[in-house]
């Protein structure tokens, strides 16, 4: 079924005059005619069937069923991810989304090889939101993981510290695995992820006393597009949401 992300308002009106970006993508991309079927999600855990009422040159028509409210994940986990070079963050941000992340915040770090001045910073945070909507509407999420813009690592820890555990993927860490440090609760986590090279000793002393938890993954060093993903497959593992 076509799907489409919707600024919906509340209460949700029984039609949906859809236009702008949207109009283009449902009637010139997808050359949608009335009565067809359309789903119809928020980007914040609803979801509407819908079927298309009239399409003209300025708008597209819906009309809105019954809203359905998405099962939430049993913890928000926030993706705290050191800049990569390239566009390795947009492969970060499509698979982090699909594997239920609440939000990827984007950090500065020592070894952060791409500097990013703030009009380009918020240009490419633009651009991951984006990607974090696509990736929602292609694996059927009805939440949308919010994309920060990119701040210092100490930033961003010390604002995940005040709200749940704070994990750092070590790899000098030998004993403390991730499924073993995770909160036994429902509490929200944060997974700092350093970017190529890996976070610098005096960085991980500085997350420690911001009380971060230092963890591995196992045995092998892995990528840091690859470390993410291996984390949030490793939690939804552990609270029952994946395999």
């Amino acid at each position: 079924m076509i799907r489409v992300l919707l600024a919906v308002p509340s209460p949700a009106p029984a039609r949906l005059h859809v236009e702008g970006e949207r109009h283009h993508y449902l009637s010139r991309v997808l050359r949608v005619k009335p009565g067809d079927a359309v789903e119809v999600f928020d980007g914040r855990g609803h979801a509407w069937n819908a079927t298309v009422a009239a399409v003209d040159e300025d708008a597209v028509e819906l009309a809105l069923g019954p809203a359905r409210e998405a099962a939430p994940a049993s913890r928000r986990v926030t993706v705290i991810q050191g800049l990569p070079k390239g566009d390795k963050l947009e492969w970060i941000v499509e698979k982090a989304t699909e594997l239920g992340a609440y939000a990827i915040a984007p950090v500065r770090c020592e070894r952060s090889i791409v500097k990013l001045d703030a009009a380009r910073s918020e240009k490419k945070r633009e651009r991951w939101q984006k990607i974090a909507e696509e990736a929602a509407r292609q694996c059927r999420r009805s939440e949308v993981p919010k994309v920060l813009p990119v701040m210092s690592l100490e930033e961003a820890a010390r604002t995940a510290a005040g709200s749940g555990a704070l994990l750092i993927l070590d790899e000098e860490e030998r004993t403390r695995r991730l499924s073993e440090a995770l909160p036994s609760s429902d509490a929200p986590v944060a997974l700092v992820v350093g970017p190529e090279g890996g976070l610098s000793r005096e960085e991980i002393q500085r997350l420690i006393l911001l009380g971060g938890v230092p963890v591995t993954l196992g045995d092998y060093i892995l990528r840091t597009e690859t470390a993410a993903l291996a984390a949030l497959s490793v939690l939804r593992h552990r609270d029952g949401q994946l395999g």
